[in-house]
């Protein structure tokens, strides 16, 4: 009986191989792919999805990509297993995920899950004691297979059963790629992107544009974390954040992001950037933002400027002075 397993694909380069060492021995395979805000493996106009999708055509293999979605951020904003140097909650996420995958395991008829995981690749995440933390708690005991490092580990019901053959399994360990780039070559598995992975929660700088959403939300939005990749932000009240745009492409994203009740707002009189107020709109809030913006106008310290205010109740003028100076500004940054 030709055994399945279920595959967690990123679409990098260790997931990639992990796929292909299983193909290799008969076994057919299902790929499962999670999508987030904070990726950061992209090409310029390209993310892990698609490049996880590429790597399932170019396999032939099936793939299904969920998004994590609202419970994820609800484990990002309190992790059981806590932080690394950032707000990257990188064991609570792979149980998750993983939990999320035993979940969809009799739905996609496969007999165990794998990954591309690499003992001692991670400094958080991938230390044999954490390894078998995750897999305990995503209750995949016995049935979570990692080819890659699979000979640092006891045989698992796979191994066991002798659906996978140990011994063409691996023995990688450590940090280093170049064991993984070595057996690309062997097993012809060529534009591999991202090899590291990427996520931005384990980017310091990137912490505290999160934590600020955790501090002043009440209701979590996918949206917002969206959007955290873009423009500059600005906190500018208890529920009102806001953000300005770098670009025109950033402008327009902007700008079809505003939701009702929230305002975006520019410089009439001269080339602007656009601004939007997102959350509670107030006077006070709306004069904060028009002088924010204007200090990244050409606008003369001192002017008296037009500002064209758009909400979903129509449109209006309001005036604002630029007299902001960039220490009055960086007050209100995140």
């Amino acid at each position: 009986m030709k055994r399945k397993a279920l595959a967690l694909l990123s679409g990098g380069l260790d997931s990639t191989l992990a796929v292909k060492v299983m193909l290799d021995q008969g076994i057919e395979v299902e790929a499962l792919n999670f999508i987030s805000p904070f990726c950061t493996c992209t090409g310029k106009n390209a993310g892990c999805k698609s490049e996880a999708v590429r790597v399932a055509e170019e396999f032939g293999i099936p793939i299904k990509v969920m998004n994590k979605g609202i419970e994820y951020l609800e484990v990002v904003r309190n992790p059981r297993h806590g932080y690394g140097k950032a707000i990257n909650p990188c064991i609570d996420c792979r149980i998750f995920l993983l939990k999320k995958a035993k979940e969809y395991l009799a739905e996609s008829g496969a007999d165990f899950v794998i990954t591309g995981e690499v003992l001692g690749q991670r400094p958080m995440s991938q230390r044999r004691d954490t390894l078998r933390v995750i897999e305990r708690e995503s209750g995949l005991e016995g049935l979570l297979l990692r080819p890659l490092s699979a000979k640092h580990f006891s045989p698992t019901v796979p191994e066991l059963e002798g659906w996978v053959d140990r011994e063409k399994l691996l023995a990688i360990q450590g940090r280093s790629r170049k064991e993984q780039m070595q057996l690309a070559e062997e097993l012809d598995v060529t534009n591999y992107p991202c090899p590291a992975g990427g996520c931005m929660l384990t980017e310091v700088s990137f912490a505290p544009k999160v934590r600020d959403i955790f501090d002043h939300s009440d209701e979590l939005q996918m949206r917002d974390f969206r959007l955290l990749k873009l423009g500059r932000h600005f906190r500018i009240g208890p529920r009102t954040k806001f953000l300005v745009g770098r670009n025109e492409a950033e402008n327009a994203t902007l700008t079809a992001h505003v939701q009702p009740g929230e305002a975006s707002i520019r410089w009439l009189e001269g080339g602007s950037p656009i601004g939007v107020v997102m959350g509670p709109v107030t006077p006070e809030s709306l004069d904060i933002a028009a002088r924010i913006i204007l200090r990244y106008t050409k606008a003369a310290p001192g002017q008296s400027c037009s500002m064209k205010v758009v909400r979903d109740s129509g449109e209006e003028r309001l005036s604002a002075t630029n007299d902001f100076t960039d220490t009055d500004v960086e007050r209100f940054r995140i």
